[in-house]
């Protein structure tokens, strides 16, 4: 993380970047990190997340994905408030108090039914709200890929959340946890996807920064189309 962070040190020309080029001054540390990261998946996380979703009901996949996504309710309102956004914010916290109360505790989700608004923001975001350019891109050891700006986002997600601040809280630990859980329903229900990116891609590095940095560019209205060649189409080509 900390060498993440010090990616945030090297900045890309602003011509660069509004023509939608790749700013990645660290590919070749970048490069090393994305093998650890798809032999820890084919090991361990890949098949750990088959398992789960082959043994564990759909219903159930659901219901802790959404569990998870409600404790992360209390960061996502103070990361909308910090944006200056307050409906988000407002409907945030109102997701969190009726799923809550009226979903067992997040594992369903009364609060679409009450037509609440869907709530999705972290600390990248807000740092992207603040004027806080994308910076280089990285890959994170585990997390996966990132950019200076949001690796910088995620170190403080980890800490933003008012759960945490709770005396004899357990939802500190749990939250992790329920992170990971839901991350291998994501894993599990979208295998084909992301073993196509992973496994069978000319080049998984570049598709995998390509299809990261044109969603998340997308998600935050930031910038040109990406002009970089896609190492899957060349690859589904023949070439």
């Amino acid at each position: 993380m900390l060498a993440a962070l010090a990616a945030g040190c090297a900045t890309q020309d602003p011509v660069a970047r509004s023509a939608g080029e790749v700013f990645d001054p660290y590919e070749n540390t970048n490069r090393a990190v994305h093998g650890f990261n798809r032999g820890v998946d084919r090991l361990v996380f890949r098949p750990a997340s088959k398992g789960y979703v082959s043994i564990v009901p759909p219903d159930m996949v659901t219901s802790f994905g959404l569990f998870a996504e409600n404790l992360s309710m209390p960061g996502q309102a103070v990361n909308a408030l910090l944006q200056g956004d307050l409906k988000s914010t407002g409907a945030a916290l109102t997701r969190f108090v009726v799923n809550t109360i009226f979903g067992i505790g997040g594992l369903g989700d009364p609060a679409s039914d009450f037509n609440v608004p869907e709530v999705d923001t972290d600390f990248g975001e807000t740092l992207h709200a603040w004027g806080v350019g994308e910076g280089a891109y990285v890959e994170l050891p585990l997390l996966g890929p990132s950019t200076s700006r949001d690796a910088a986002g995620i170190a403080v997600d980890f800490v933003l959340n008012p759960l945490g601040y709770v005396e004899q809280n357990t939802a500190k630990n749990i939250s992790i946890y329920a992170e990971i859980v839901r991350r291998m329903g994501d894993r599990g229900n979208y295998s084909d996807t992301i073993d196509s990116i992973l496994y069978e891609s000319a080049d998984s590095y570049a598709q995998s920064r390509l299809i990261y940095l044109q969603n998340r560019r997308f998600e935050l209205g930031d910038g040109a189309e990406i002009k970089e060649i896609d190492p899957f189409e060349l690859d589904t080509e023949g070439f």
